[in-house]
């Protein structure tokens, strides 16, 4: 099952694989046929792609009865822009259905970063790493406004903004039509606003419903987490968990989510920002540079068998992101744009993060990184990677 949001490219990747297909989406017949006669649906040279599936739910457990009739592996392809509201009649389809999740394109997969540095690197101790030239702070300011969609990264920024602009306005119209519950568009848009505007941040259920403002008052934060729930569902809103490690001390971590984008091209489009405004506004590029930093590591982790974390404790202390492999090697990052006296912040916080692990953690730590919007990528001789995100490739 090949998930995402829409316009990421899941049909396209779809039918490069497959040898037939039916798209649920092109004709209200087959909809029907799905949920009258599926066997016809299902019927043809494998693997068959049954594309938007979502759109007749029922039809998942008649794959599901298929594949064990059948008995062999690789016989189909799902794609669908929406997960459906859970159904206790359906199987979870365990043992028979693996999920991936399809995001937009790397900077590495756009052709605009140098792929000096490999990620997979980040994960040999004692590695030393390096790279020169790159993209520059304005071409990061366009790469953040025009994200990392595969029908618009050969747009130029207005253009680009112009079609994320419609994507944005239509999300509750076309988007989440599928969805129990759907949302009025005029509430929708004013949280989706409000989350544009706390990118890369902690911010409360509450925070979100204040800022969230529409003529009629507030939204209500029962109102706030059913929408956060339905962005997920559709795969425009991705949280980044906290990382649970085990502590030396008293000090308790933080649970909170950081509220990503699965683009932070779509942040810039809900608030209108242009490349210009952003380099305008520094501190607020900051954050939509840190989110496409993490929009980039989930990428490399995804192909890499590890997740990606933030971390925050008691005492304030906050690393941007955590990379941890299944096998428990991991790796830290601080995200910052630039700027010497950033990086030894990020270089101070690593060395609490130190402090605050039981030694089991510590063993499997492989490298500390602080990626960077520069043209140069290094290892300091305290063996901390500073790396500009403009080197990175899976």
């Amino acid at each position: 099952m090949l998930r995402g949001p829409r316009a990421v490219g899941k049909t396209t990747t779809a039918l490069h694989h497959a040898a037939s297909s039916v798209r649920l989406d092109q004709r209200a017949e087959w909809i029907r046929a799905a949920e009258l006669t599926p066997e016809a649906l299902l019927t043809g040279a494998v693997p068959r792609l049954i594309d938007e599936w979502q759109l007749a739910p029922s039809i998942w457990n008649s794959i599901r009865a298929e594949i064990d009739a059948r008995g062999l592996p690789g016989q189909f392809i799902l794609t669908g822009s929406a997960a459906p509201a859970e159904d206790r009649t359906r199987h979870t389809g365990a043992g028979r259905m693996a999920r991936l999740t399809l995001r937009p394109m790397t900077l590495s997969e756009q052709g605009k970063s140098t792929g000096q540095v490999h990620f997979a690197d980040l994960f040999k101790k004692g590695t030393a790493l390096g790279g020169m030239n790159g993209p520059t702070v304005p071409e990061f300011a366009e790469f953040i406004v025009k994200g990392g969609w595969p029908a618009l990264h050969r747009l130029d920024a207005s253009a680009a903004m112009d079609a994320l602009t419609d994507y944005v306005d239509n999300l509750a119209d076309v988007d989440l039509r599928t969805v129990d519950g759907r949302p009025d568009p005029l509430r929708m848009a004013a949280l989706f606003k409000a989350l544009a505007r706390n990118t890369a941040t902690e911010a409360s259920l509450q925070k979100l419903a204040e800022e969230a403002e529409i003529p009629s008052g507030n939204l209500s934060v029962p109102t706030v987490r059913k929408y956060l729930d339905q962005l997920a569902r559709i795969f425009v809103l991705e949280e980044l968990p906290a990382w649970k490690p085990h502590i030396r001390s008293s000090i308790q971590t933080r649970v909170k989510p950081k509220w990503h984008f699965i683009d932070p091209s779509l942040a810039t489009a809900a608030l209108g920002v242009t490349p210009g405004g952003l380099l305008n506004d520094l501190n607020a590029m900051g954050l939509l540079f840190e989110s496409l930093a993490v929009r980039d590591l989930r990428v490399y982790a995804d192909v890499s068998d590890a997740k990606v974390f933030h971390y925050r404790d008691s005492t304030g202390l906050e690393i941007d992101a955590i990379v941890e492999r299944r096998c428990g090697d991991w790796i830290g990052v601080e995200v910052k744009l630039g700027g010497e006296r950033a990086i030894e912040g990020a270089v101070a916080n690593f060395g609490k993060l130190r402090t605050r692990l039981t030694e089991p953690k510590l063993s499997r730590l492989a490298s500390f990184c602080v990626i960077t919007g520069g043209q140069a990528s290094y290892t300091r001789p305290d063996g901390i990677h500073v790396l500009s995100l403009g080197h990175l490739r899976a």
